[in-house]
């Protein structure tokens, strides 16, 4: 039989091809940055040329990575399914999915228990690594991302559309008499990371392009946003099915004027991974479902 090279230098080699970033790979592999460097220098002695190009804390693939990539990624691909389906014989199947906390709490969760009535047999694990999307083949086999356009590579079904909303706490409405949007030049105002355009869009639809509040705090994370608004640390400006599906007595929505969102939340995965049985089971579910 041929000499191959380590299964774990081409897991790493993958990890750090798709998310560009040695750290961030080494984090989804559990692994310390020098036991990361290790796989990768054993597979690049193995085929005895570089195959990324080392720039400060990124790692881009050169002509010969991603050369590299390109013959086995549907090796990998092929083998990965091949172990998932005699797994799943006979007996459970699973589904690894991103998930982003604050559509899987809200949304997800509360939704999971009729289909695993339907689906005893599917099991699923979450992860809520943010860019699902640069996970999927690797971590996930399918995501629900928030984005405004998606990778037309990708398979992608869109999910909602939403209004974007100004949300505060009661008590910062009402002490500091936010009335309009204008009020806002003297607040904090709350994006969250993976959305940077909302409050651009925001304040161009009602009518105040050239607001500029007293600062804009970018939060990860949507529970932590609407926290953060709810203790009066700002106003957050962000999908009022949020807001609605809170009911948190403590926030309250400011003006009443309707902005469509430029981002929606998606169901995303590689165009292959529908063949998988859980994977398809459980698009077939989402669109139904109405989650």
């Amino acid at each position: 039989m041929r000499r191959l090279p380590p299964l774990r230098s081409l897991e790493a080699f993958v990890r750090i091809a798709k998310l560009g970033s040695a750290k961030a790979a080494a984090s989804e592999l559990s692994l310390s940055p020098p036991a990361l460097s290790r796989r990768v220098k054993a597979l690049e002695d193995f085929m005895g040329k570089p195959l990324f190009d080392r720039k400060a804390q990124a790692m881009v693939l050169n002509a010969d990575g991603q050369a590299l990539l390109i013959a086995i990624e549907p090796a990998l691909d092929a083998m990965a399914d091949a172990v998932d389906e005699l797994a799943g014989q006979g007996g459970e199947y699973r589904l690894r999915l991103g998930v982003l906390p604050l559509f899987g709490s809200q949304r997800l969760i509360p939704k999971l228990p009729e289909l695993r009535k339907l689906f005893p047999k599917l099991h699923i694990d979450v992860d809520t690594s943010a860019h699902a999307e640069n996970l999927l083949g690797d971590v996930v086999d399918a995501a629900i991302i928030i984005a405004d356009q998606v990778d037309p590579r990708l398979y992608a079904v869109r999910l909602d559309r939403n209004n974007v909303y100004a949300i505060a706490s009661e008590t910062a409405a009402r002490e500091q008499s936010l009335k309009k949007p204008a009020d806002l030049k003297n607040q904090t105002v709350l994006v969250h990371s993976d959305m940077p355009l909302i409050f651009d869009a925001w304040r161009v639809a009602v009518g105040e392009p050239k607001l500029k509040p007293a600062a804009i705090d970018h939060i990860d994370s949507g529970p932590l946003m609407l926290e953060a608004a709810a203790n009066g640390l700002g106003v957050a400006i962000m999908h009022g099915s949020h807001f609605s599906d809170a009911k948190d007595p403590r926030l309250v929505r400011l003006f009443d004027l309707e902005v469509e969102s430029p981002y929606s939340y998606w169901f995303v995965c590689r165009p292959r991974a529908l063949k998988q049985r859980a994977v398809r089971i459980f698009h077939d579910w989402l669109l139904k479902s109405g989650v």
